[in-house]
């Protein structure tokens, strides 16, 4: 047997076993966790956060608190807010199904996918400002070796966005695999790959209606990859560092780098599918979960940040398939977040008591307060929040 193989049975082995269904009672408050949460945004100012809680594959607790924008409309658990980042795990999901179904491998260079070379695409000619510029790369023939796997763990050699690049060229900057390097880029190129890629490899899809599919499963009813005017009613504007109110963005084009809008009801539904690996195959969600990647940088940014010295490393920390891996006290687990100037997102996981805690924020200044209260809530985790955050862990 491989040790590929070895490695995921010996992971299924640690996994409880999967029910059907979650139950359909209606989750009960937690006055110890209201208490915690209205802690956090005393002490940091966030004026709006939602939380929910799975235990053992169920959710157990779903709230909101504060308010949802200027005008102090609450913010409620079906209260549309922005996905942000969480976007690549839903992304990362999907593509394993495509592996599942046999339509992607996930170590085929992406180029196999399609039907002439990737730098032959004048992608901003077709879909302006939507993917990268292929052809800034003709001439770095690297681009031919970039797999699924080198996306989903952040490993192109890609900027996060072409468009932040100093002149705004796509380039590649290490030889793919070698490093972590976060990239939303990467995601937009196996998004076009995806879409645009061999009708015959059974490619050419619509992510859009391939995610809605899942999100209609769910029963995520208020959750889509672009806009939809039904959100506006009950949606949630952000508010920055400085508690300004920003206006929620209507993102028309589906972007799997974040575009997703949601609410913490419906993405504790996702997130409970994902710990159940409901949709997935045994060994498509250990792939997902296999450390694949080791990530030796002292924080998640700036991209292409240097590694530290050996005994500086933490050891356990490494990117999986669209989320990060890491082991603490209470055994491996995965977690990933979601940021911009006005949003503040966190999904944490614990493989072995399928645990979790989802916190969706639409002030962004409710970051500073998420490492306590995801240890108030899950215990010592070991998760590594001074990596995905940097300076700002645990600061008001």
């Amino acid at each position: 047997m491989s040790s590929m193989k070895l490695w995921i049975a010996s992971f299924l082995l640690a996994l409880p076993g999967t029910a059907s269904t979650a139950s359909a009672e209606p989750p009960k408050p937690v006055p110890d966790i209201d208490i915690a949460v209205h802690a956090l945004m005393a002490k940091t100012g966030a004026k709006g956060i939602a939380v929910a809680v799975i235990d053992g594959g169920r959710v157990s607790y779903v709230q909101a608190y504060g308010v949802r924008d200027a005008q102090g409309d609450p913010l409620q658990t079906d209260t549309v807010m922005y996905g942000a980042s969480l976007t690549k795990t839903v992304f990362a999901y999907h593509v394993l199904q495509l592996v599942d179904q046999g339509k992607i491998a996930l170590d085929t260079p992406l180029g196999d996918y399609l039907d002439k070379p990737l730098t032959d695409y004048d992608t901003n000619a077709i879909y302006p400002g939507k993917y990268g510029p292929y052809h800034d790369l003709a001439g770095d023939p690297r681009w031919k070796r970039i797999t699924a796997r080198n996306v989903l763990t952040h490993s192109t050699g890609f900027a996060n966005f072409w468009f932040i690049e100093p002149d705004q060229k796509l380039r590649i900057h290490f030889d793919p695999g070698a490093h972590f390097s976060y990239s939303g880029e990467g995601m937009s190129l196996l998004q076009f790959v995806i879409e645009n890629g061999r009708k015959d490899r059974g490619l050419g899809l619509d992510l859009g209606m391939l995610t809605q599919a899942t999100f209609d499963r769910l029963g995520m009813t208020r959750t889509s990859l672009k806009w939809r005017a039904d959100f506006r009613p009950n949606l949630a504007d952000g508010f920055n560092d400085k508690g300004e109110v920003v206006a929620h963005d209507e993102r028309s084009k589906v972007r799997v780098a974040g575009s997703m809008d949601t609410t913490i009801a419906d993405l504790s539904k996702f997130v409970t599918a994902l710990v159940r690996h409901d949709g997935l195959s045994a060994a498509a969600y250990a792939e997902m979960l296999k450390p694949s990647l080791h990530i030796a940088t002292a924080h998640q940014f700036p991209n292409f940040g240097p590694e530290l010295p050996a005994s500086q490393q933490r050891k356990d920390l490494y990117a999986g398939l669209g989320v990060v891996t890491f082991t603490g006290p209470q055994g491996p687990g995965f977690f990933k977040g979601g940021h911009d100037e006005q949003t503040a997102n966190t999904m944490v996981c614990l493989v072995k008591t399928r645990k979790c805690v989802l916190i969706l924020s639409n002030d962004v200044r409710a970051e500073a307060g998420f490492a306590d209260l995801v240890r108030f809530i899950l215990g010592d985790t070991g998760v590594p929040y001074d990596w995905e955050y940097g300076d700002r862990a645990g600061k008001s």
